[in-house]
């Protein structure tokens, strides 16, 4: 919130997002300026209309093509980039960068300067095995977006979802990845089934982490599915 109006992220759905604006009118009396998507995954960016009579929309030029491609229930954004975009108003600012292909073809993440803060949505999580069966995401692409995040200058981890966390906590969550990811080529390459693998590949030094128990296998069944799609080379 500025004193020129306020900038909001990922309505979710229209319902939330109509909670949402009326709370802000009521907390705040401040117009929505604009409205920033993270990506195009539903779950993320549905009810994007209900803030279209003052907020200007933005998102990555590919989230743009799903949200028109897919027929998702939401604004189109009027504003699309491709690397980086600033976004200024009422003396505050927010960094969008695109780091590449993970969790989808089109995620972002918001850096807040000021506040050395990035929110980075559904590709890292604090401490937490990513979201079951890994859908619509890319590796090793992933691994490689994960590497560009920590180059970035911040302090503070706001993820989409779970618990917030530290710079620290992303190189932990590109280990996970890479341990899973090297484990499953290991063992394709090996010969070995997917029920072989999730036998085996018990990434044990994560057993602390949330959701290990009911993720993992699934985890595994994820990159499985993209690693046999894929020519690997001796």
């Amino acid at each position: 919130m500025t004193p020129d109006g306020v900038i909001v992220t990922d309505p979710i759905n229209k319902e939330a997002a109509a909670w949402l604006k009326a709370e802000i009118a009521k907390r705040f009396n401040r117009p929505v300026k604009y409205l920033i998507l993270s990506h195009d995954h539903r779950d993320h960016s549905a009810g994007g209309e209900v803030f279209a009579d003052t907020a200007t929309v933005i998102a990555h030029e590919r989230t743009k093509a799903a949200i028109i491609g897919e027929g998702r229930p939401t604004e189109v954004p009027d504003i699309t980039f491709t690397d980086r975009m600033t976004v200024a108003l009422g003396g505050k600012r927010v960094e969008l960068i695109y780091t590449g292909r993970n969790h989808s073809d089109n995620s972002i993440v918001m850096l807040f300067p000021e506040e050395r803060t990035l929110f980075a949505v559904d590709f890292v999580s604090v401490k937490r095995l990513p979201y079951r069966n890994l859908s619509d995401s890319y590796y090793p692409d992933w691994i490689e977006s994960l590497r560009r995040v920590e180059r970035l200058d911040f302090d503070i981890l706001a993820p989409g979802h779970g618990a917030m966390g530290v710079k620290k906590d992303v190189a932990e969550h590109r280990r996970y990845h890479e341990d899973l990811y090297n484990a499953v080529v290991a063992a394709a390459r090996a010969g070995k089934s997917l029920e072989e693998m999730k036998a085996s590949i018990t990434l044990d030094k994560y057993k602390d982490w949330g959701s290990y128990a009911q993720w993992r296998e699934l985890n595994i069944e994820g990159v499985y599915s993209r690693v046999v799609l894929q020519r690997r080379g001796n």
